[in-house]
Protein backbone atom coordinates (compact mmCIF):
# COMPACT_ATOMS: atom_id res chain seq x y z
CA UNK A 1 0.00 0.00 0.00
CA UNK A 2 1.59 3.46 -1.06
CA UNK A 3 1.64 6.04 1.89
CA UNK A 4 -0.87 8.20 -0.13
CA UNK A 5 -3.34 5.42 0.27
CA UNK A 6 -2.20 4.55 3.87
CA UNK A 7 -2.69 8.58 4.29
CA UNK A 8 -6.17 8.30 3.28
CA UNK A 9 -7.42 5.36 4.95
CA UNK A 10 -6.22 6.51 8.22
CA UNK A 11 -7.98 9.51 7.34
CA UNK A 12 -11.46 7.69 6.17
CA UNK A 13 -11.31 5.25 9.26
CA UNK A 14 -10.99 8.37 11.31
CA UNK A 15 -13.96 9.50 10.17
CA UNK A 16 -15.99 6.17 10.57
CA UNK A 17 -15.03 6.63 14.20
CA UNK A 18 -16.10 9.83 13.98
CA UNK A 19 -19.67 9.88 12.42
CA UNK A 20 -21.19 6.21 13.15
CA UNK A 21 -24.34 6.58 12.68
CA UNK A 22 -24.12 6.70 8.78
CA UNK A 23 -22.22 3.13 9.07
CA UNK A 24 -22.93 -0.22 9.70
CA UNK A 25 -19.69 -1.48 10.61
CA UNK A 26 -19.77 -4.76 12.28
CA UNK A 27 -24.06 -4.76 12.00
CA UNK A 28 -24.61 -8.42 11.10
CA UNK A 29 -28.74 -7.32 11.35
CA UNK A 30 -29.18 -4.98 8.83
CA UNK A 31 -31.35 -5.76 6.00
CA UNK A 32 -30.18 -5.43 2.35
CA UNK A 33 -31.01 -3.28 -0.05
CA UNK A 34 -30.28 -5.78 -3.32
CA UNK A 35 -32.18 -8.34 -1.92
CA UNK A 36 -35.07 -6.19 -0.99
CA UNK A 37 -35.14 -5.14 -4.52
CA UNK A 38 -34.72 -9.16 -5.52
CA UNK A 39 -37.85 -9.55 -4.11
CA UNK A 40 -39.70 -6.87 -5.69
CA UNK A 41 -38.64 -8.16 -9.26
CA UNK A 42 -39.99 -11.75 -8.48
CA UNK A 43 -43.36 -10.12 -7.19
CA UNK A 44 -43.70 -8.37 -10.82
CA UNK A 45 -43.21 -11.88 -11.68
CA UNK A 46 -45.90 -12.75 -9.83
CA UNK A 47 -48.25 -10.22 -10.81
CA UNK A 48 -47.76 -10.01 -14.46
CA UNK A 49 -46.59 -13.78 -15.50
CA UNK A 50 -45.14 -13.75 -18.63
CA UNK A 51 -44.71 -10.01 -19.10
CA UNK A 52 -41.15 -9.54 -17.49
CA UNK A 53 -40.00 -13.23 -16.34
CA UNK A 54 -37.67 -14.81 -19.48
CA UNK A 55 -39.23 -18.07 -18.63
CA UNK A 56 -41.82 -19.36 -21.45
CA UNK A 57 -44.73 -20.23 -19.39
CA UNK A 58 -47.06 -22.55 -20.26
CA UNK A 59 -50.40 -24.49 -18.26
CA UNK A 60 -48.30 -27.18 -17.45
CA UNK A 61 -45.26 -25.68 -15.97
CA UNK A 62 -47.14 -22.36 -14.50
CA UNK A 63 -48.10 -23.88 -11.13
CA UNK A 64 -44.29 -25.47 -9.89
CA UNK A 65 -42.89 -22.23 -11.64
CA UNK A 66 -45.05 -19.68 -9.49
CA UNK A 67 -44.78 -22.21 -6.53
CA UNK A 68 -41.07 -21.81 -6.80
CA UNK A 69 -41.23 -17.94 -7.19
CA UNK A 70 -43.63 -17.64 -4.06
CA UNK A 71 -41.18 -20.10 -1.41
CA UNK A 72 -38.07 -17.94 -3.06
CA UNK A 73 -40.11 -14.41 -2.10
CA UNK A 74 -41.01 -15.93 1.27
CA UNK A 75 -37.93 -16.87 2.41
CA UNK A 76 -36.28 -13.69 1.57
CA UNK A 77 -38.84 -11.78 2.99
CA UNK A 78 -38.82 -13.77 6.16
CA UNK A 79 -35.70 -13.60 6.56
CA UNK A 80 -34.81 -8.97 5.41
CA UNK A 81 -38.29 -8.62 7.91
CA UNK A 82 -37.14 -10.56 10.48
CA UNK A 83 -33.92 -8.05 10.51
CA UNK A 84 -35.91 -4.71 10.54
CA UNK A 85 -38.38 -5.94 13.12
CA UNK A 86 -35.30 -6.18 15.66
CA UNK A 87 -33.53 -2.95 14.76
CA UNK A 88 -36.61 -0.60 14.47
CA UNK A 89 -39.80 -2.12 16.18
CA UNK A 90 -39.44 -0.83 19.74
CA UNK A 91 -41.39 -4.05 20.63
CA UNK A 92 -39.30 -6.03 19.50
CA UNK A 93 -36.04 -5.21 20.74
CA UNK A 94 -35.91 -6.91 24.07
CA UNK A 95 -37.89 -10.06 22.26
CA UNK A 96 -35.79 -13.45 21.75
CA UNK A 97 -35.40 -14.29 18.27
CA UNK A 98 -38.16 -17.13 18.35
CA UNK A 99 -40.76 -14.40 18.96
CA UNK A 100 -39.12 -12.18 16.29
CA UNK A 101 -39.25 -15.04 13.57
CA UNK A 102 -43.07 -15.59 14.48
CA UNK A 103 -43.81 -11.93 14.42
CA UNK A 104 -41.52 -11.88 10.80
CA UNK A 105 -43.59 -15.43 9.67
CA UNK A 106 -47.21 -14.29 9.95
CA UNK A 107 -46.53 -10.47 8.36
CA UNK A 108 -45.14 -12.24 5.40
CA UNK A 109 -47.59 -15.04 5.05
CA UNK A 110 -50.19 -12.15 5.43
CA UNK A 111 -48.77 -10.11 2.20
CA UNK A 112 -48.47 -13.34 0.02
CA UNK A 113 -51.85 -13.80 1.06
CA UNK A 114 -52.72 -10.54 -0.44
CA UNK A 115 -51.22 -10.88 -3.96
CA UNK A 116 -55.00 -11.84 -5.53
CA UNK A 117 -56.21 -8.28 -4.23
CA UNK A 118 -52.80 -6.68 -5.22
CA UNK A 119 -53.76 -8.20 -8.89
CA UNK A 120 -57.33 -7.29 -8.57
CA UNK A 121 -56.39 -3.78 -8.31
CA UNK A 122 -54.04 -3.39 -10.35
CA UNK A 123 -56.62 -5.02 -13.42
CA UNK A 124 -58.31 -2.14 -12.75
CA UNK A 125 -55.38 0.27 -12.62
CA UNK A 126 -54.65 -1.04 -16.08
CA UNK A 127 -58.08 -0.73 -17.30
CA UNK A 128 -58.42 3.00 -16.28
CA UNK A 129 -54.98 3.73 -18.44
CA UNK A 130 -55.98 1.80 -21.32
CA UNK A 131 -59.74 3.55 -21.39
CA UNK A 132 -58.05 7.03 -20.69
CA UNK A 133 -55.44 7.15 -22.70
CA UNK A 134 -56.14 7.23 -27.06
CA UNK A 135 -52.35 6.60 -27.16
CA UNK A 136 -51.97 3.38 -25.82
CA UNK A 137 -52.19 0.87 -28.51
CA UNK A 138 -53.42 -2.03 -26.22
CA UNK A 139 -53.52 -3.24 -22.62
CA UNK A 140 -49.91 -4.91 -23.21
CA UNK A 141 -48.58 -1.98 -23.98
CA UNK A 142 -49.86 -0.47 -20.71
CA UNK A 143 -48.39 -2.95 -18.69
CA UNK A 144 -45.23 -3.33 -20.22
CA UNK A 145 -43.96 0.21 -20.82
CA UNK A 146 -45.85 2.85 -18.64
CA UNK A 147 -44.19 4.25 -15.53
CA UNK A 148 -47.41 5.31 -13.94
CA UNK A 149 -48.33 1.45 -13.61
CA UNK A 150 -45.07 0.19 -12.15
CA UNK A 151 -45.19 2.75 -9.81
CA UNK A 152 -48.94 1.98 -9.04
CA UNK A 153 -47.73 -1.28 -8.79
CA UNK A 154 -44.99 -0.87 -6.08
CA UNK A 155 -47.15 1.22 -4.44
CA UNK A 156 -49.53 -1.21 -4.01
CA UNK A 157 -47.42 -4.18 -2.80
CA UNK A 158 -45.42 -1.68 -0.49
CA UNK A 159 -48.45 -0.18 1.20
CA UNK A 160 -49.81 -3.78 2.31
CA UNK A 161 -46.12 -4.17 4.08
CA UNK A 162 -46.70 -0.83 5.19
CA UNK A 163 -50.24 -1.85 6.75
CA UNK A 164 -48.98 -5.02 8.30
CA UNK A 165 -45.99 -2.61 10.20
CA UNK A 166 -43.05 -3.50 8.46
CA UNK A 167 -39.95 -1.02 8.79
CA UNK A 168 -37.98 0.42 5.73
CA UNK A 169 -38.43 -2.53 3.22
CA UNK A 170 -41.97 -0.57 2.12
CA UNK A 171 -39.91 2.75 1.78
CA UNK A 172 -37.07 1.07 -0.02
CA UNK A 173 -39.55 -0.65 -2.70
CA UNK A 174 -41.15 2.75 -3.33
CA UNK A 175 -37.91 5.14 -3.78
CA UNK A 176 -36.49 2.61 -6.16
CA UNK A 177 -39.66 2.85 -8.11
CA UNK A 178 -39.19 7.27 -7.96
CA UNK A 179 -35.58 6.56 -9.00
CA UNK A 180 -36.55 4.91 -12.29
CA UNK A 181 -40.01 6.34 -13.14
CA UNK A 182 -39.69 9.88 -11.58
CA UNK A 183 -42.97 9.50 -9.49
CA UNK A 184 -42.58 9.35 -5.73
CA UNK A 185 -45.67 8.04 -4.11
CA UNK A 186 -45.46 7.18 0.00
CA UNK A 187 -46.14 3.62 0.83
CA UNK A 188 -48.34 5.10 3.40
CA UNK A 189 -50.55 6.47 0.57
CA UNK A 190 -53.80 4.94 -0.21
CA UNK A 191 -54.67 4.64 -3.73
CA UNK A 192 -58.43 3.48 -4.95
CA UNK A 193 -59.38 1.41 -7.80
CA UNK A 194 -59.01 2.47 -11.04
CA UNK A 195 -55.83 4.28 -11.16
CA UNK A 196 -54.40 6.70 -13.26
CA UNK A 197 -50.98 8.35 -13.36
CA UNK A 198 -50.64 9.82 -17.15
CA UNK A 199 -47.19 10.25 -17.84
CA UNK A 200 -46.10 10.68 -14.35
CA UNK A 201 -42.51 12.84 -14.33
CA UNK A 202 -42.48 14.77 -11.02
CA UNK A 203 -45.89 13.16 -9.57
CA UNK A 204 -45.46 13.37 -5.56
CA UNK A 205 -48.52 11.33 -3.29
CA UNK A 206 -47.57 12.08 0.57
CA UNK A 207 -47.76 9.47 3.08
CA UNK A 208 -51.37 10.45 4.76
CA UNK A 209 -53.09 11.08 1.28
CA UNK A 210 -55.92 9.20 0.32
CA UNK A 211 -57.42 8.81 -3.32
CA UNK A 212 -60.75 7.31 -4.44
CA UNK A 213 -61.76 5.39 -7.21
CA UNK A 214 -61.66 6.37 -10.85
CA UNK A 215 -58.97 9.04 -10.05
CA UNK A 216 -56.62 10.63 -13.06
CA UNK A 217 -53.18 12.21 -11.81
CA UNK A 218 -51.00 14.30 -14.45
CA UNK A 219 -47.07 14.61 -14.04
CA UNK A 220 -46.38 17.49 -11.95
CA UNK A 221 -48.86 16.70 -9.79
CA UNK A 222 -48.14 17.52 -6.29
CA UNK A 223 -50.18 15.78 -2.93
CA UNK A 224 -48.47 17.20 -0.25
CA UNK A 225 -48.52 19.14 3.43
CA UNK A 226 -48.66 22.54 3.74
CA UNK A 227 -45.58 22.37 5.89
CA UNK A 228 -43.58 20.26 7.38
CA UNK A 229 -41.34 22.77 9.81
CA UNK A 230 -42.79 20.45 12.59
CA UNK A 231 -40.11 17.84 11.16
CA UNK A 232 -41.14 14.21 13.47
CA UNK A 233 -43.59 15.73 15.57
CA UNK A 234 -46.28 15.77 12.82
CA UNK A 235 -45.41 11.77 12.42
CA UNK A 236 -48.63 10.12 12.60
CA UNK A 237 -50.53 13.29 12.07
CA UNK A 238 -53.10 13.82 8.80
CA UNK A 239 -50.98 16.06 6.29
CA UNK A 240 -51.52 15.21 3.02
CA UNK A 241 -55.59 15.65 1.27
CA UNK A 242 -57.80 13.30 0.25
CA UNK A 243 -59.00 12.88 -3.29
CA UNK A 244 -62.75 11.66 -4.04
CA UNK A 245 -64.09 9.46 -6.79
CA UNK A 246 -63.70 10.37 -10.23
CA UNK A 247 -61.52 13.29 -9.57
CA UNK A 248 -59.26 14.49 -12.49
CA UNK A 249 -56.01 16.30 -11.56
CA UNK A 250 -53.91 18.34 -14.41
CA UNK A 251 -50.39 19.03 -14.80
CA UNK A 252 -47.91 21.09 -12.21
CA UNK A 253 -51.64 21.07 -10.03
CA UNK A 254 -50.73 21.10 -5.98
CA UNK A 255 -53.17 19.99 -3.33
CA UNK A 256 -51.68 20.62 0.02
CA UNK A 257 -52.90 20.43 3.49
CA UNK A 258 -54.14 17.18 5.72
CA UNK A 259 -57.93 19.28 6.15
CA UNK A 260 -58.09 19.60 2.50
CA UNK A 261 -60.26 17.15 0.82
CA UNK A 262 -61.69 16.97 -2.98
CA UNK A 263 -64.94 15.62 -2.91
CA UNK A 264 -66.22 13.50 -6.24
CA UNK A 265 -66.21 14.07 -9.63
CA UNK A 266 -63.81 18.00 -9.41
CA UNK A 267 -61.07 18.38 -12.06
CA UNK A 268 -58.29 20.43 -10.90
CA UNK A 269 -57.00 22.66 -13.73
CA UNK A 270 -52.98 22.77 -14.78
CA UNK A 271 -50.53 24.38 -12.21
CA UNK A 272 -53.65 25.23 -9.84
CA UNK A 273 -52.79 25.74 -5.99
CA UNK A 274 -55.12 24.41 -3.67
CA UNK A 275 -55.34 24.33 -0.21
CA UNK A 276 -59.16 24.48 0.96
CA UNK A 277 -61.34 21.76 0.41
CA UNK A 278 -63.62 21.79 -3.23
CA UNK A 279 -66.82 20.88 -3.19
CA UNK A 280 -68.29 18.04 -5.64
CA UNK A 281 -68.81 18.46 -9.39
CA UNK A 282 -66.78 21.75 -9.45
CA UNK A 283 -64.05 22.63 -11.87
CA UNK A 284 -61.18 24.56 -9.91
CA UNK A 285 -58.55 26.52 -12.69
CA UNK A 286 -55.97 28.69 -11.84
CA UNK A 287 -56.46 32.24 -13.43
CA UNK A 288 -54.76 32.22 -17.21
CA UNK A 289 -51.54 34.68 -17.08
CA UNK A 290 -51.93 37.30 -19.99
CA UNK A 291 -50.11 37.03 -23.56
CA UNK A 292 -48.12 39.60 -25.10
CA UNK A 293 -47.39 39.73 -28.35
CA UNK A 294 -44.61 41.41 -30.01
CA UNK A 295 -43.63 41.53 -33.26
CA UNK A 296 -39.64 41.38 -33.69
CA UNK A 297 -38.09 44.02 -35.56
CA UNK A 298 -37.91 43.87 -39.20
CA UNK A 299 -39.56 40.69 -39.88
CA UNK A 300 -41.99 40.68 -41.97
CA UNK A 301 -45.10 38.53 -41.28
CA UNK A 302 -47.73 36.95 -44.15
CA UNK A 303 -51.31 35.91 -43.32
CA UNK A 304 -51.18 32.56 -41.82
CA UNK A 305 -47.91 32.74 -40.27
CA UNK A 306 -47.91 32.10 -36.65
CA UNK A 307 -46.41 35.56 -34.23
CA UNK A 308 -43.82 34.92 -31.98
CA UNK A 309 -45.00 35.77 -28.26
CA UNK A 310 -44.11 35.72 -24.84
CA UNK A 311 -45.74 35.72 -21.45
Amino acid sequence: MSHKIDDILEAVLASYAAHPHIGKIGEKQFPKRELILAVLKKLQYVIFPGFFDQKELRSDNIRFYTGQLLEEIRGTLLEQIAKTLRLFDADCRELPDEEIEKRSERIVDAFLGAIPKIREYLATDIEAAYEGDPAAFSRDEVISSYPGIYATMVNRIAHELYELGVPLIPRVMTEYAHSVTGIDIHPGAKLGRYFFIDHGTGVVIGETSEIGEHAKIYQGVTLGALSTRGGQQLKGKKRHPSIGDDVTIYSGASILGGETVIRDGVVIGGNAFVTKSVPEQTQVSAKMPELQFKRHENVEFRSGEFLNYEI
